[in-house]
């Protein structure tokens, strides 16, 4: 495996976001999927909180900084390219809390990290937005001062928690920028027209989350490109993916006592053969 620097790693991430076309920066859980998603070709990965929590029998949100940045830490050690983390909403409530999150983001190899404006209270699931700007400051002041370019993806979240209120999420991605952030982005958008609004709205590169299923747009990379895009990722989608076959798979074990499914199955070969490959 080529060794590059963190350095190199974060200036290549970076560009990626300065090119004239989107690309997909799929969501590994482990080690082992960081090493498949490298070897097909992918220019970047970003981790998936939901993904970590599953594999580990939580629920998303439950997982907590330390176990999150061991994670991490084996994604980024198992692939030479570059990996943005999801650090949820920086594991605390205080800018210096989030501040800190991006320092050991950094110390655990990452070229960029993203930071939400969720709450993590059903009761009261976003931040005000005062506080929320304040965060994202903190977060961008810690990025500045690390000794390479970490891009920072500021996430306004009201979509994902029942508040589609297109208005005051663009206005939040607008003070976000100003905060410092890199890249915007506005997880579970449902349609063109809402992408299209938040693109026009902001003047940083906009990260869309694609694999929501019925719930979220059916577009293409290319068709995602065309409207101003710069990044697409997939969060727990593939992860949602292998989670379902196995479910599928045990469910006609338990029910019909068959074994038709281990014909779908990737050969025991193939997996060791994509992991030698690296």
């Amino acid at each position: 495996m080529t060794q590059r620097t963190q350095k190199e790693k974060g200036d290549e991430f970076r560009s990626l976001h300065e090119g004239a076309r989107a690309f997909i920066i799929p969501n590994p859980w482990d080690a082992g999927t960081a090493r498949m998603l490298t070897q097909m070709g992918f220019e970047a990965l970003a981790t998936t909180s939901a993904g970590n929590a599953f594999t580990l029998g939580l629920k998303d949100g439950l997982v907590g900084r330390d176990r999150t940045l061991a994670n991490v830490a084996a994604i980024v050690a198992a692939t030479e390219l570059p990996v943005s983390g999801d650090l949820e909403n920086g594991f605390g409530e205080s800018p210096e809390t989030v501040a800190e999150t991006i320092r050991l983001a950094a110390k655990a190899g990452l070229a960029g990290g993203s930071i939400e404006d969720a709450t993590g209270r059903p009761a009261d699931p976003i931040y005000p937005i005062e506080l929320a700007i304040e965060r994202i400051e903190a977060a961008a002041e810690a990025a500045r001062a690390l000794p390479f370019r970490f891009t920072l993806t500021a996430r306004a979240e009201n979509y994902l928690y029942g508040r589609a209120d297109l208005k005051d999420t663009i206005r939040r991605l607008r003070t976000y920028q100003e905060a410092g952030a890199d890249v915007l982005y506005a997880p579970g958008l449902t349609t063109r027209e809402e992408i299209a609004a938040v693109i026009r709205s902001v003047d940083r590169p906009v990260n869309v989350l694609m694999g929501l299923g019925a719930a979220g747009p059916n577009l293409s990379l290319n068709e995602l490109s065309e409207m101003g895009v710069r990044r697409v990722s997939v969060g727990s989608a593939l992860c949602r993916m292998a989670l379902g076959a196995f479910l599928n798979a045990a469910k006609e074990l338990k029910e019909r006592g068959t074994f038709g499914f281990a014909k779908r199955a990737a050969s025991t070969q193939k997996i060791v053969e994509t992991f030698e490959s690296g």
